[in-house]
């Protein structure tokens, strides 16, 4: 009787082992929004499946990196990048010429998360509404960033390479700076809203510059629209550029485990925007900017909330 009793103990121990699926998420590095991002995608898994799925933070130096492990990593790999990482991944074009893999055409989308969205902030004092504005004025784009080499370019693009002078001072100072008047404005890329945004429009008075269909379509990037009152004395929409962001994996996860990370997700979303407001800037509307296959389980789960996909998507 013992034995029987400690061999059913087993066979449950193992079942409930066995029922727990695991992941690993890489995200970003350590420091930024995306790797809190991340830690709340694992705490939403958690509590959303009571247990079921333990989803564990990996941190990343960067996206390519990410695509590229795609290629050695199994099935319970979730990275996120940019779509047209991707794009150029599959293609071997940009960098990842001479680097390309066959494991590249089996990387699969499971769900976007909140895209990088170009914040070009300056203070009431400058007296800057649009980008002519600028010229003559102190801007502070930092360095390295995706959105120092991006504010760089459309400086370029819209004629004011030259004409601002850019301050020398690290992103992490701007509000400071544009507080005592060593800066008249500053640019920043990042979910939506952004944390040094919010503090710059507390406490200095901004103003978040709007693009043109015009600057847009020069950028190449994708229009994003921050709605009025998402900072304080924003009285209208701002209408910028963004990077989306979309959480992949490969073919080599099983249908079962991608439908109930994408379902979980999207079911435990309010919450976490409840906890951080970048969240309730991903609805539905961010699905077209994924770029090639959604993974078959997630595709299963958008069938039954009604979310419709392209045909690419498919």
């Amino acid at each position: 009787m013992g034995a029987a009793i400690g061999l059913a103990a087993a066979i449950g121990i193992a079942a409930t082992a066995s029922a727990e699926t695991r992941v690993t998420y890489k995200s970003a590095k350590s420091t930024s929004s995306y790797y809190q991002m991340a830690v709340q995608i694992a705490e939403a898994m958690k509590a959303g499946t009571n247990g079921e799925v333990i989803v564990t933070v990996e941190e990343s130096q960067g996206s390519v990196q990410n695509v590229m492990e795609a290629k050695a990593r199994g099935g319970d790999y979730v990275f996120t990048t940019p779509p047209v990482l991707v794009k150029l991944a599959k293609a071997g074009k940009a960098m990842f010429e001479g680097k390309g893999d066959p494991k590249f055409d089996e990387i699969r989308a499971l769900f976007p998360i909140p895209s990088l969205t170009m914040h070009f902030v300056m203070s009431d004092d400058s007296g800057v509404t649009d980008f002519a504005g600028m010229e003559g004025k102190t801007i502070l784009l930092g360095k390295g960033s995706f959105g120092a080499k991006e504010g760089a370019k459309y400086l370029g693009l819209f004629g004011l390479e030259g004409k601002v002078d850019l301050a020398e001072i690290e992103l992490s100072n701007a509000v400071p700076a544009l507080k005592n008047g060593q800066i008249d404005g500053f640019v920043t890329a990042g979910s939506w809203p952004a944390p040094n945004v919010i503090e710059a429009a507390a406490t200095t008075g901004v103003t978040v510059l709007s693009l043109t269909d015009d600057q847009i379509a020069k950028t190449k990037r994708t229009k994003l629209t921050i709605p009025a009152g998402t900072y304080a004395g924003q009285d209208s929409d701002i209408t910028t550029t963004s990077l989306p962001v979309v959480a992949y994996t490969t073919t080599a996860m099983d249908d079962d485990t991608a439908y109930q990370l994408t379902k979980t997700y999207w079911e435990q979303k309010s919450k976490m925007g409840a906890a951080a407001a970048w969240w309730n800037g991903v609805d539905e509307g961010l699905m077209a900017n994924i770029i090639g296959k959604i993974h078959p389980g997630a595709a299963k789960y958008y069938k039954e909330a009604g979310m419709a996909l392209t045909e690419s998507q498919m």
